[in-house]
């Protein structure tokens, strides 16, 4: 199993910026990508930006040039750099580890941590 811990949401005005973390523990060597969805209000889950092994990323369309992905295999941990932050961006931002063992693939999945972005 993985567990994973964000942090670093918060309140901040348009044009500001945010850095999230998420650290994950557990059988961390089963873990092929990392990534962080976020949840608006009435809206679905959706994939703001990626992470695998190897360091490739992929973004959503929407936070292309804003925002930035990393990774620190040495503290297991994935970040999330947020610039020139927008009101559509506010929602509920979810650290997600896809596991990859010999015998089956799982997704897991973090508490949670808002952010909101007055405008």
């Amino acid at each position: 199993q993985v567990q994973l811990v964000e942090s670093g949401g918060g309140l901040v005005q348009a044009g500001g910026s945010l850095r999230l973390s998420c650290a994950a523990s557990g059988n961390i060597a089963s873990i092929n990508a990392l990534g962080w969805y976020r949840q608006a209000p009435g809206k679905q889950r959706e994939l703001v930006a990626g992470i695998t092994r190897s360091g490739s990323t992929n973004y959503a369309d929407s936070v292309k040039g804003r925002f930035t992905i990393s990774r620190d295999n040495a503290k297991n941990t994935v970040l999330l750099q947020m610039n020139s932050l927008k009101p559509e961006d506010t929602g509920v931002y979810y650290c997600n580890a896809d596991t990859i063992t010999l015998l089956s693939r799982r997704s897991y999945w973090g508490q949670g941590t808002q952010v909101t972005v007055s405008s």
